[in-house]
């Protein structure tokens, strides 16, 4: 494979923990509740469209943009919670220099550089696209498809790591071929 693209929040870092409290944090404010269950089944989701898909669930009204910035103010505030996730980031480390290599991820800039900061891997990519460099979010294609044109490869010479199934479907689409990091990580729980 001439180039590795990774996703980030699960993939190479362990986000999770941190995004359920950032979560369970900004819903309380507004009274409302997301079980950890539910919450990785959103997985691989960007922020403002979990809060549109659940405000409607309830009938609600929320301003997206705001509930969304307070959600990502939250993660920012439990980012100690995030680690690295072992064995991606040694493909990572082993591969650097190797081969193009990208993240793809559905966090915004500022929340992918922190990550990226927290767990020492800034300078491991030539890449970083961001929920904010494309028009569309997975299960499209475009985040990884737009990662392959910054890298200047062709999508069939690219494989994805990638933790949720929207994420994998847009490797699908973009065809590339995967790796489903669930097969090498399990990530922290808060509630078990």
């Amino acid at each position: 494979m001439p180039a590795l693209i990774f996703d980030l929040d699960g993939t190479l870092a362990d986000t999770m923990p941190a995004h359920f409290i950032a979560w369970t944090a900004s819903l309380a404010k507004h009274g409302l509740e997301l079980s950890e269950d539910r919450f990785y089944e959103l997985g691989g989701w960007p922020t403002k469209k979990i809060v549109k898909l659940l405000a409607d669930e309830r009938g609600m009204s929320l301003d997206v943009d705001a509930f969304a910035a307070l959600k990502e103010a939250e993660f920012l505030r439990a980012i100690g919670e995030v680690g690295p996730v072992p064995p991606v980031m040694a493909v990572a480390r082993r591969e650097r220099g190797r081969m193009p290599m990208a993240v793809a991820t559905s966090a915004v800039r500022e929340v992918a550089d922190r990550i990226l900061r927290q767990i020492d891997a800034v300078d491991l990519f030539d890449v970083v696209v961001t929920a904010e460099d494309v028009p569309r979010h997975k299960p499209e294609p475009d985040v990884f498809l737009e990662a392959a044109r910054r890298l200047r490869v062709s999508p069939a010479e690219c494989c994805v790591y990638e933790d949720s199934d929207p994420g994998i479907e847009a490797a699908r689409r973009a065809g590339m071929s995967w790796v489903d990091v669930r097969t090498l990580f399990t990530p922290r729980r808060i509630t078990r």
